[in-house]
């Protein structure tokens, strides 16, 4: 199993036209939010730009040099703390820096038929490196493994929950009830 360091570089090296990540999970412990978490639900105003900052202008590089990021990430009812954290500080500024994101909300769309083993968490690097991503039971990253057997199951998985999902950019306004601010209002 790949480890995070392992998994950056391999897609440092096999994302060179397309990277596609699906997000299952409603909850995420990974170490690279910086504590980002912490500081939006103590009701801090913004992410932490010494963080962020980098990674916002890796994506608009990205997106000159003609490479595509996208996702889709699954929301299920009721909405996490955590999902309303990455749409407010994750998905609102990585898709103005030209990240593609949809959603996919259960609580409006039904999950459509996949084929068996793609149901979690993976990665679609250039249509050709299929990599099932593995978490444990509170959401912390344990591992990524390549699935060669499953890249035609991952190819048609992406498709149909691009073609399902609904652009983020649609969706967030929509739901101004999950923004903090939103809420707070409420």
């Amino acid at each position: 199993m790949m480890t995070a360091a392992e998994l950056r570089d391999f897609i440092k090296e096999h994302f060179t036209e397309t990277a596609f990540r699906l997000e299952v999970l409603q909850q995420y412990e990974v170490a690279s939010d910086g504590n980002d978490f912490g500081r939006y639900l103590r009701g801090e105003p913004a992410p932490t730009l010494e963080r962020k900052g980098p990674w916002l202008q890796r994506l608009r590089n990205e997106r000159a040099r003609g490479l595509y990021r996208h996702r889709v990430r699954i929301v299920t009812a009721p909405v996490t703390d955590y999902t309303r954290f990455e749409c407010e500080w994750g998905y609102a500024p990585n898709a103005e820096a030209g990240e593609d994101i949809r959603i996919l909300d259960l609580a409006e769309r039904d999950w459509p038929e996949l084929a068996p083993g793609v149901h979690q968490d993976f990665w679609l690097l250039d249509n050709e490196h299929a990599l099932s991503m593995h978490y444990g039971p509170t959401g912390e990253f344990l591992g990524a493994t390549a699935e060669h057997n499953l890249l035609p199951a991952f190819r048609d998985a992406r498709d149909l929950l691009w073609d399902t999902a609904e652009p983020f950019t649609e969706w967030w306004p929509r739901h101004i009830e999950l923004h903090r601010d939103g809420r707070q209002a409420a």
